[in-house]
């Protein structure tokens, strides 16, 4: 595979951005591997700046749900550049992406734009404090809520993937009221919450875990943290920037049929532009200034550019055959690269839960953040290193989820399956 191009751009950026990438996975230390530059998008493929091709299940991490460049939101794009790309100021699109977002999810009255997940995440945690009165914030091991100071304890993604214990350079103090939990540990949850419940203003949870690989919540885990809050008096926030309109149209509350206080949005509904937002109910949501005196603030919030993408974007997942068959596929998809894990007698535990799916080279059931660190990471950097020379994209970390798209084929599944067999069989 020819990467001449790729590694000299590389070279030159590492000169002017710390590691060469504007995003620590990016830079495929774990894979034992350099970063692959890339020239352009097209439905389910991408094209790096050496000619490659190479079908694509990263989906720039979750947002591109229709594939690259899907004409619906070129379309509405190409609207806004001809008027203009930020104001500082409302417009009707706002509203507009605000309401199909609030018609979507049944446990949002209001919803506050932001720019991005950890934004929606570190707002969303102010606005508990901010309406309780309290401090303590519950999170799960591995989950990872963006890189604000008091969200990065024990968090998963790049932080599980580089091997970064936190972050230097947030004081004790800070993360003082953070408590972290096993994620799914239901008894040490309802343990924990006898003890500190009325002093918690908050539990925070990635109701289907996406950062420390793919991983469900077990039976009855999301119902004991709607139970406990509610019993305390405490917010449940239900971080779905990665989730949100992936898992199903009402997101994984929808899925799950639980209703959270706050929620979390991101990735989706900007259309693959940078957004975030957060919602819930309206009597908590009017504590945000200029209604309330939570403050909460940012200039391109909202900015015409991300929410014409995201209102293109929604409106198309409005119809409900859409989840039917992104669900058909990816079940396609999971059950191919078990099929080719088993038939090489590689230990490999997979799943899905609509379009976003995981694997583990692992022979343990994966619950939580420790079973996910029992895989072997050396396996998945060789089979990441395999696929990748045969076309197929994958994320650079055992510690992230994988995505299918509308624009994926039934041939692109399939040829993406001959390559894991191969690769596979040279494991």
């Amino acid at each position: 595979m020819e990467t001449s191009k790729s590694n000299a751009l590389y070279n030159a950026a590492k000169k002017l951005i710390p590691g060469g990438v504007n995003s620590p996975v990016r830079a495929c230390g774990s894979v034992g591997g350099k970063p692959v530059f890339i020239e352009r998008g097209d439905k389910s493929h991408i094209y790096d700046v050496d000619g490659n091709t190479y079908i694509d299940y990263v989906l720039s991490y979750g947002p591109l749900i229709l594939g690259h460049r899907p004409p619906q939101v070129i379309k509405a794009l190409e609207r806004v550049l001809a008027i203009g790309t930020s104001f500082g100021a409302p417009t009707a699109l706002e509203t507009e992406l605000a309401q199909l977002v609030v018609d979507m999810v049944p446990s949002v009255d209001m919803i506050r734009m932001v720019n991005s997940g950890t934004e929606a995440t570190m707002s969303a945690i102010r606005l508990a404090r901010g309406y309780t009165g309290r401090d303590i914030i519950i999170k799960f091991d591995g989950c990872y809520h963006g890189h604000a100071d008091t969200l990065l304890v024990t968090a998963g993604s790049g932080v599980a993937t580089l091997g970064i214990p936190g972050s230097p350079g947030i004081p004790a103090a800070v993360v003082s009221n953070t408590l972290s939990l096993p994620y799914n540990d239901i008894e040490g949850f309802e343990r924990l919450m006898a003890q500190k419940g009325d002093q918690v203003a908050g539990v925070i949870v990635e109701a289907v875990a996406g950062n420390m690989g793919m991983v469900q919540p077990k039976e009855g885990f999301l119902e004991s943290l709607r139970k406990m809050t509610t019993k305390h008096g405490s917010v449940l926030i239900f971080d779905e920037v990665m989730t949100g309109f992936r898992v199903a149209q009402g997101s994984a509350q929808g899925y799950f049929k639980i209703t959270p206080d706050l929620s979390c949005f991101g990735k989706i509904i900007g259309g693959g532009l940078p957004v975030g937002a957060y919602g819930g109910k309206r009597v908590i949501m009017d504590q945000i200034a200029p209604v309330g005196s939570v403050y909460q603030a940012g200039t391109l919030s909202g900015n015409p550019l991300a929410m014409a993408a995201g209102i293109a974007t929604l409106t198309v997942l409005k119809d409900d055959a859409v989840y039917a068959e992104l669900d058909q596929k990816t079940h396609r998809l999971i059950k191919g690269l078990q099929g080719a894990a088993d038939d090489a007698k590689i230990p490999m535990k997979t799943g899905h839960i609509g379009s976003m799916a995981g694997f583990f080279f692992t022979e343990r059931d994966v619950y939580n953040f420790e079973d996910a660190k029992t895989s072997d990471l050396n396996r998945f950097a060789l089979f990441y290193q395999g696929m990748l020379k045969r076309g197929i994209y994958l994320a650079p970390s055992q510690f992230e989820a994988c995505f299918v798209s509308l624009a994926h084929t039934n041939e692109d599944i399939d040829t993406t399956i001959e390559a894991a067999r191969a690769v596979m069989a040279d494991l």
